[in-house]
């Protein structure tokens, strides 16, 4: 079945099922609420939704993390444009230039082209998704164990080496994250190990709490720091539905590139909404005939920025569904929903259970238009929304991760988990150890261990069948490729340990045979 056919499934599915309908709507709001505010992130809304949509089917419960998704990722840019305050990381660039264009009195402006930028960006990143997705799980049917191994090996690396100056730290959290994939029952051995002694372990943590004490809990206690922080209040004047056309002068360009970049930076494992939305700007700057207007409040900065991190969206949903890797922190999580109904990323979910794969592409692209219908139209309900006394949100908030994770598999240790996870989380954000590789670490563990020791196993424990495998070869050459200066990097980092090292050796054993001699 075709993209397209498929996308007319999922529309007919909608049409057939108006709760689908109704649940997008409340994803939608619910997840530029939380992009809105800052300290909430749409990864935190997806953490804390992601427990009740257990006792969903697969449509609905899909469908309103989706919305949730799509809402959160352009509602970051009300406080980025109106506070100069990114509600998300994604909406960092939109600051350039987005709260400069509200301080020089045009606030509405800024945000009707911002939400538009997103529409856009989104509606060509799900073209993308509908187009690329089904190709991508049928060629995926070529994948080995060999291809699943670097497949996931390539997406931690990818991350790692978009840590910053300090790799060591990104290797740190993804293996942190590995080891907490690890625990439970072996799916090769069915030896139990990392459980000690704890028999609720004997299953493995179980993700939802995992997932909600990384984002929410970590990201609630690390906001509290600011809790006391006054938000100033703003007023704008009503916003239009469209922009307008000198606006829109000079961006169309721009929106079609940033939104193609953004949809390609989502296909790639792991590198997520900020570095798309930063990369598109940059561009935007470089091909413009008047780059030094970029930070002034020009029109074009803030279009790159939205167009670009909401692409990203629909790209990022690519390799998820088709080969079970996700694209950023979020479809980590959406990943997560769809092995908890049941659903195996592949080819296998394209061709049987296409109903799915078709509300994913309806849900997504209907999502799109209803946040633009919704940001902008309910606008001063949401710059409202910025006055709320964060003291009151995060008790609720928590209060519902915590009950979320206990209701999940009906036990109270797993809300140990969430506390234990929150706290780590925490722990590893202050002294400036990256969690996307945790993450991915954690999620992609099993693709990893899996395949490695079931490929060692079939090949008697040889590496030689690798390099007889053409996509495997060719996924580790450009793994090679990315993290070639990341390496370098770290052994540059350990040189001086290394000679410190062999100094002190030479010393001792110049002071040894002194002492023979005499």
């Amino acid at each position: 079945m075709s993209g397209i056919s498929t996308l007319m499934l999922g529309f007919q599915q909608i049409t057939s099922e108006p709760i689908i309908f109704v649940l997008l709507v409340l994803g939608v709001f619910m997840g530029i609420v939380f992009g809105s505010i800052p300290g909430l992130t749409g990864a935190l809304a997806i953490s804390l939704v992601l427990p009740f949509t257990y006792h969903m089917t697969a449509n609905n419960g899909l469908s309103l993390l989706i919305a949730i998704y799509v809402g959160s990722i352009s509602g970051g840019l009300i406080s980025a444009i109106l506070l100069n305050i990114p509600g998300t990381p994604s909406s960092i660039v939109t600051c350039f230039d987005g709260a400069p264009m509200a301080k020089e009195g045009h606030p509405s402006k800024a945000l009707v082209l911002g939400t538009f930028a997103s529409l856009i960006g989104g509606l060509i990143g799900g073209l993308v998704l509908v187009l690329i997705s089904g190709p991508m799980a049928t060629f995926s049917l070529k994948f080995g164990y060999w291809e699943y191994f670097a497949m996931g090996i390539m997406g931690l690396c990818i991350v790692i080496s978009l840590t910053g100056d300090d790799p060591l730290k990104g290797y740190i959290s993804a293996i942190l994250g590995i080891l907490a994939g690890m625990v439970g029952t072996d799916s090769v051995s069915t030896v139990t190990r990392f459980t000690f002694g704890q028999w609720q372990l004997q299953g493995g943590f179980s993700s939802l709490p995992v997932l909600m004490g990384l984002f929410a809990i970590s990201e609630i206690v690390a906001s509290t720091r600011n809790i006391n922080a006054k938000v100033e209040r703003r007023k704008i004047d009503a916003t239009p539905m469209l922009p307008k056309k000198e606006w829109l002068k000079g961006t169309g360009k721009t929106t079609v590139v940033s939104s193609l970049i953004g949809t390609i930076i989502g296909i790639l494992p792991g590198i997520g909404q900020a570095t798309a939305s930063l990369l598109a700007y940059t561009t935007a700057k470089q091909s413009s005939k008047h780059p030094e207007k970029f930070g002034t409040g020009c029109s074009e900065g803030v279009v790159a920025s939205e167009a670009a991190n909401n692409a990203v969206c629909g790209g990022a949903l690519i390799p998820m569904m088709a080969i079970g890797i996700p694209g950023d922190v979020i479809t980590s999580i959406l990943l997560g929903a769809l092995v908890l109904h049941g659903l195996q990323p592949g080819a296998l979910l394209f061709n049987s259970n296409p109903n799915v794969v078709g509300v994913i592409f309806a849900g997504y692209i209907l999502a799109n238009i209803l946040m633009y219908v919704m940001q902008l139209g309910m606008m001063r309900a949401f710059v409202q929304m910025l006055r709320i006394p964060v003291n009151l949100l995060y008790p609720i908030i928590i209060l519902a991760c915590l009950v979320g994770g206990i209701a999940t598999n009906n036990r109270v240790f797993d809300a140990g988990v969430l506390v234990g996870f929150g706290i780590l989380a925490y722990l590893m954000v202050n002294n400036k150890y990256p969690l996307p590789p945790m993450v991915l670490g954690y999620v992609l563990s099993g693709v990893i261990e899996k395949n490695f020791r079931t490929a060692m196993i079939a090949s008697d424990g040889s590496f030689l069948p690798l390099f007889s495998r053409p996509i495997a070869l060719v996924l580790l050459g450009i793994l090679s490729l990315i993290v070639h200066k990341t390496h370098i990097g770290l052994a540059m980092r350990f040189l001086p340990m290394i000679r410190s090292q062999i100094a002190k050796k030479k010393a001792r054993r110049a002071t040894a045979e002194t002492k023979e001699n005499n």
